[in-house]
């Protein structure tokens, strides 16, 4: 085939406009791309390999000759049009959490599980944005020493809410600096200058749904049930790249100096970690960046067998649309599609 036909679903927000940059970027074979949306965004403009092309209303009949269909819309949409879009000849790469923990959808993030790719029948799913840049460093870790227990605090970038955060957040801070007292909408508390450790709804347990979905999706990711992992999320005053700090403990020892030769040799991973010359991964500097970033690699001195990591990646393009581009290419490549 000399081309795909292409449309992102979600083409207005802040993840689907960057998946339409990445497409670009990666000279993906594109033979026609269709950016669609709500009613509410149709006849706004994106632009693409020069061109500025008309936003269309996404529904059922959009569909229609699409080979890959790249959803960046929310759950609701894509419960209601996914399967509308496969029905009708396209691949569907979600970036919702409608289809993550369905057993007959395969979860992937390319550099740790491309072989679950095979198994798809028109939907797979792109992981949690924290939970992906977490599995890339700790998947050769785990082959090399087995992982039994993960704990992660994660400090997450208001873009993982969308631009409308982005904006509260510049609004926010200019309102406190000037001395003026800012009101949440996006938020239910003020983000300026402040952490939430609120991300998505609690349930009875205490934890909320973002902290469930890294737990769960783990260990289907990873292909492991038996890794104990346990999760706090923070939202942080940060336009973009999400941070983690994330302690390990393995069956066998692994040594910080062999985990970042290990990590250094890892495909997605680059390694930041010379605290003595102040480098390590910090989200300011890594904003537009694909690749995975980690340092702090130190023993934890209180088990065994254990290690602290720092990890940081761009929640918009690893953490989003470059993982969901990465997928498309594999299944471009293997003819998967």
């Amino acid at each position: 085939m000399n081309g795909y036909n292409v449309a992102v679903v979600g083409a207005t927000g802040a993840v689907g406009r960057t998946m339409l940059k990445i497409l670009e970027e990666r000279n993906f074979p594109v033979k026609r791309i269709l950016p669609l949306a709500s009613s509410r965004s149709e006849g706004q403009t994106v632009e693409f390999m020069g061109s500025t092309v008309r936003v269309e209303e996404a529904k059922p009949s959009s569909f229609e000759g699409i080979d890959i269909a790249l959803f960046s819309a929310g759950k609701d949409v894509s419960l209601t049009l996914s399967p509308e879009a496969v029905k009708r000849g396209a691949v569907v790469i979600d970036n919702s959490n409608a289809f993550r923990m369905d057993p007959d959808v395969p979860l992937v993030v390319p550099e740790v599980n491309p072989q679950d790719l095979y198994k798809h029948k028109g939907i797979i799913a792109n992981p949690n944005c924290s939970t992906i840049q977490m599995v890339v460093v700790l998947k050769p870790i785990h082959d090399r020493a087995r992982i039994k227990r993960v704990v992660v605090s994660t400090y997450q970038a208001v873009s993982g809410t969308g631009l409308e955060a982005i904006e509260e957040l510049k609004l926010q801070s200019k309102k406190v600096l000037e001395g003026e007292k800012p009101e949440p909408c996006v938020y239910p508390h003020q983000i300026a200058f402040n952490l939430l450790p609120h991300i998505d709804v609690f349930d009875d347990t205490g934890y909320t749904m973002e902290e469930w979905k890294m737990i769960r999706e783990t260990k289907k990711i990873m292909g492991d049930e038996n890794i104990a992992v346990t999760a706090t999320t923070v939202r942080v005053p940060v336009l973009n790249c999400h941070s983690e700090s994330v302690n390990i403990e393995t069956y066998e020892k692994v040594t910080p100096e062999e985990a970042r030769r290990i990590l250094s040799g890892a495909p997605g991973v680059v390694v930041m970690d010379d605290p003595a010359n102040k480098v390590y991964p910090m989200p300011a500097y890594l904003s537009g960046k694909n690749e995975v970033f980690v340092g702090r690699i130190r023993e934890d001195f209180t088990v065994p067998c254990g290690l602290n990591l720092w990890i940081v990646a761009d929640n918009l393009r690893k953490g989003a649309a470059y993982n969901a581009v990465q997928i498309a290419e594999y299944l471009v490549r293997n003819k998967l599609v």
